[in-house]
């Protein structure tokens, strides 16, 4: 591909082999035709067949990109990897587990189509999970408290469906987990973000690379981190006139 893509397609991807090439392909029905993209699959050093799968892709989809860790990094790094190597101006990220709808990226374009500039982030928001009973509770627990200790008026942080301003995101702070906290970290900077209801879908295959309790220690010691940043002030914008 030697013209630029007008959006950048970035997924994470850890062990997720039979998951890859249903995604791929789902992203190119869908967005194929429709604008100009390009997809950046990061492979976060796979103890599977992840990478060769995506490998396999690559000859018949031009718009496919490979990376990969050649250590585990976890998924934040992943994305901001992603991000970096991206040729488009803006970026969408899906989840690699096949749970989140790649069509859903349009829904995420349409909503950009008419917001105003201040707005770099538009965050998916899983209306009905398909998560089990156990995810979604620990889920509504978790948001529950972040929306009380940030006031980031976001419903679902953890929906791996979003759409944002490439340079804006690469002006955020970068930590491990940062990717749970994006519309706190966007409004920290002194944008606008906006949540759009997205599909949710059952995992049909692999497992889940957290557990509730892990996800939760993680989370609330990453939530006193940001919650300091933010009493720590916003990041400071300029323009040239």
């Amino acid at each position: 591909m030697n013209d630029a893509p007008l959006i950048s397609i970035v997924v994470p991807a850890f062990n997720e082999q039979d998951n890859m090439v249903p995604l791929v392909n789902e992203t190119v029905a869908a967005l194929r035709g429709a604008i100009a993209f390009e997809m950046i699959f990061v492979d976060d050093c796979s103890g599977d067949r992840t990478l060769e799968a995506l490998q396999a892709l690559k000859p018949a989809l031009p718009e496919l990109r490979v990376l990969h860790h050649a250590v585990r990094c976890g998924q934040s790094a992943a994305i901001r990897y992603g991000v970096k190597a991206a040729r488009g101006d803006w970026v969408a990220t899906l989840d690699g587990d096949g749970q989140n709808d790649p069509a859903d990226i349009l829904k995420l374009l349409d909503a950009r189509a008419t917001a105003t500039p201040e707005v770099k982030l538009f965050a998916g928001w899983r209306v009905e999970r398909r998560d089990s009973a156990g995810k979604r509770r620990a889920s509504r627990w978790a948001n529950a408290i972040r929306a009380r200790m940030l006031g980031d008026d976001t419903p679902d942080t953890g929906c791996g469906t979003k759409l944002f301003e490439r340079a804006a995101f690469l002006d955020l702070p970068y930590f491990n987990h940062m990717h749970r906290y994006l519309p706190a970290l966007m409004q920290r900077a002194g944008w606008r973000t906006i949540s759009v209801p997205v599909n949710h879908r059952p995992r049909t295959s692999g497992i889940s690379k957290y557990n509730n309790i892990g996800r939760a220690w993680a989370g609330l010691r990453d939530l006193r981190g940001v919650a300091w940043l933010i009493r720590r002030g916003s990041t400071i914008r300029a323009e040239e006139l």
